[in-house]
This record gives C-alpha cells, structure tokens and sequence, in this order.
C-alpha cells in the first residue's frame, strides 16, 4: 500500500466511562498509548482527531471535529477532510489492545476497489479499525449532512471490504466502552 495516515478518533461523550476515554487508565498506561505503540511499528503518521487539550502531552497534530456531535463519522469526515493520503487508518480511541499484527494484516489484505476495509466476525463487524479511502469523503459528507450517522449505514453505501475473523481472534478488537467492560477486562487478563 502506498503512503498511510493513521487518525485516532478522540472525541466522543465517553458517558459511560465517565472520563476521557482514550486516556483511561489499562496497565498503568492511557488507552491512547496503548493504541499508539501498535501503531509504531506501521507508520509515525498520527493524528488525533480532539478538541480536548488533554491530549496536548502528545507529540501529535490534534485535529478537532470540523462539524461536532455527529459521532464517529463526524470524526471520520474530519479525518478524510484533512487527510493528505488516498489511504487511511482510522481506529477508535477505546481499542487497548489493538496489536501491530492485527493492523499489519488489515492493511495488507486492503483492495483499491474497497472504499472501507474493516474486520468482521460471526457476530459482529469493526467499522472503526478500518482503512478509509480519502475517495470516499463525499459520501460521508452527504450522510453528515442528511444526518444519517450509523456506521452500518455508511458501509451499505460504500464499496467495502471485509476481512473475517474467528471469533476468537476478536478479544484484541475490543472496545471498552464503561468501567465495568475495563473491570472484565482486567480480570480476564489477571
């Protein structure tokens, strides 16, 4: 594949984690540092999608929502809008345990035909661990402005690839969404 871009989606209520979610607290380190050091070994072309200044201890461009309060495809737009690579990967904030192998395979596995590239298992498909083509932008700019915001919409819209998993492969794409999701986590670890 040619160059890439890697943008985290920062933004988000976190309601249920009651704090900033990509900086919660999983073995001793920030979501967000978690998701960066899977990242490295891809590309140090990293940025964060966030108007919180929470993230300013990073050394990486922020980028705050171009249209706020449209959820993650909010942040996708936003993403694309600034993109300056055909290619991008756009991960969620709340994936701690993401592996470099699992992003190395979704990029190698990536078609040009494919707008979106996403995992999916059985039971349940990953839209935000994804490569995003810049191509794209505007049928995300049209779902925004319609305000048609379901990820599941915009992928039925966009000529998409899946790649599947087994089941079991799916425990590293795990999005922690509450503390009690983090509890589980860390007990299923211990």
């Amino acid at each position: 594949m040619e160059k890439l871009t890697v943008f985290i989606l920062c933004g988000g209520k976190s309601s249920r984690m009651e704090s900033e979610k990509g900086l919660v607290l999983f073995q001793e380190k920030p979501f967000i540092e978690h998701i960066i050091q899977a990242i490295l070994p891809v590309t140090d072309q990293i940025k964060l999608i966030t108007a919180s200044k929470e993230y300013d201890y990073l050394p990486y461009e922020k980028i705050a929502d171009i249209i706020s309060d449209r959820g993650p495809l909010g942040g996708i737009y936003t993403a694309l809008t600034y993109s300056e690579t055909e290619f991008n990967l756009i991960l969620s904030c709340d994936i701690p345990l993401i592996s470099s192998e699992l992003l190395k395979e979704l990029i190698s596995k990536h078609t040009k035909e494919a707008g979106i590239t996403v995992f999916a298992t059985e039971s349940r498909i990953h839209p935000l661990i994804g490569i995003y083509s810049k191509n794209i932008l505007p049928i995300v700019k049209e779902a925004i402005e319609a305000n048609e915001l379901k990820m599941m919409d915009l992928l039925a819209k966009t000529p998409h690839q899946i790649i599947k998993i087994e089941e079991s492969e799916n425990f590293p794409l795990t999005n922690i969404n509450s503390t009690d999701e983090l509890n589980d986590l860390n007990i299923n670890l211990s």
